[in-house]
């Protein structure tokens, strides 16, 4: 019995250093989640205030109002929020991130994206050090402070691919609009309303931008810096030279839509052709690292060889003031980088 409390005493020691640094980055990420979810947006700006006008006026329903009661003053947490907002917003620093947050359609403030990029990083630094010491917890930091924009990043990839898909069939939806007689503005509602998301919701803030006042061309350029498509920007070239020179533009977005179905399908073969360049560079780009961490586990002092001195058992190249291994693994990922470019220009075939 004295044996098994020593174990488990002896466990928590072992455990109670990483639950005391997980649990200070739980607890910020909770709080961050409680400001996102109560944060009074009226006051955050336009698009902000474009944003409550839409919830109000497409999903209206007792839980706004009850909302909207509930947010009418601005606690404290949310008043620092925005001071930093505005502060960053000074600095010139705010309108990039702000503009990359409404991409991914993340309902965030700058203050707050910014604040999960030092949880992260230090969650995982922590992890890392508390496991295997200075070099995992300074990689595990830096890829903790590269993480949320990578999520933001994957996010504004998935919401763009989405949208091109389906693009042709909202194009269709509106062309048919346009033979029923109604105008581009009530076209572009039936889309709103009847497209699925994230097309609905694109189609129905530049709707309500036109209810507010503003022209078309600026609520479709608009949503064009937001949905940075190739394909959009083509239908929207369109329907400018129609308002401004006259034209079928019922019969132009028909013909547009079948360029954009070839497009995709065109894509679709060159991805499938190209499916084992694209998983040989995956591999190859890959596999040194993967054996790199294996070997750090299973034999610390044989990979600690090429990054510490002679003291710990390393090596010096003559004539270089650093261990080995770190000249070494400068070339080899250099030589990486310049192959897997050379890969990726190969199967990279723009349609």
């Amino acid at each position: 019995m004295e044996g098994l409390i020593a174990t488990l005493l002896t466990a928590l020691g072992v455990l109670a250093p990483v639950v005391l640094c997980i649990l200070p980055a739980l607890l910020v990420g909770g709080v961050i989640f409680l400001i996102v979810r109560r944060r009074n947006r009226s006051g955050a700006g336009d698009l902000d205030r474009l944003d409550q006008f839409l919830e109000s006026e497409w999903r209206p329903g007792p839980a706004d109002t009850a909302a909207a009661q509930e947010t009418t003053g601005k606690s404290t947490r949310e008043a620092m929020a925005e001071r930093l907002d505005n502060l960053l917003a000074r600095r010139g620093i705010a309108g990039n991130i702000r503009s990359q947050l409404r991409k991914a359609d993340l309902k965030l403030t700058v203050s707050e994206y910014l604040l999960m990029h030092l949880v992260m990083a230090f969650l995982l630094g922590g992890v890392g050090y508390l496991i295997r010491g200075v070099a995992i917890g300074g990689i595990g930091f830096v890829v903790g402070l590269f993480l949320p924009r990578i999520y933001v990043s994957i996010r504004q990839k998935r919401r763009l691919n989405a949208f091109n898909e389906q693009l042709p069939d909202i194009l269709n939806l509106w062309v048919n609009s346009l033979r029923a007689g109604f105008s581009v503005p009530q076209a572009m509602e039936t889309v709103a309303r009847e497209a699925p998301s994230p097309a609905s919701d694109e189609f129905k803030r530049v709707v309500a931008e036109i209810a507010i006042g503003i022209p078309i061309e600026v609520a479709l350029n608009n949503m064009l810096a937001r949905i940075e498509s190739e394909d959009l920007d083509l239908v929207f070239t369109a329907v400018n030279i129609q308002r401004e020179v006259g034209g079928n533009l019922a019969e132009i977005l028909e013909t547009i839509s079948h360029t954009i179905r070839e497009r995709i399908r065109i894509k679709g073969e060159i991805r499938t052709l190209t499916a084992s360049g694209r998983a040989t560079g995956t591999l190859v780009g890959s596999l040194p690292f993967g054996i790199a961490i294996f070997l750090y586990i299973v034999r610390p002092q044989y990979m600690g060889a090429l990054f510490f001195g002679p003291e710990r058992g390393g090596a010096y190249i003559p004539g270089i003031p650093i261990p080995c291994g770190w000249p070494i693994i400068a070339l080899g990922l250099t030589l990486m980088a310049i192959g897997l470019a050379v890969i990726r220009r190969i199967t990279d075939i723009e349609v």
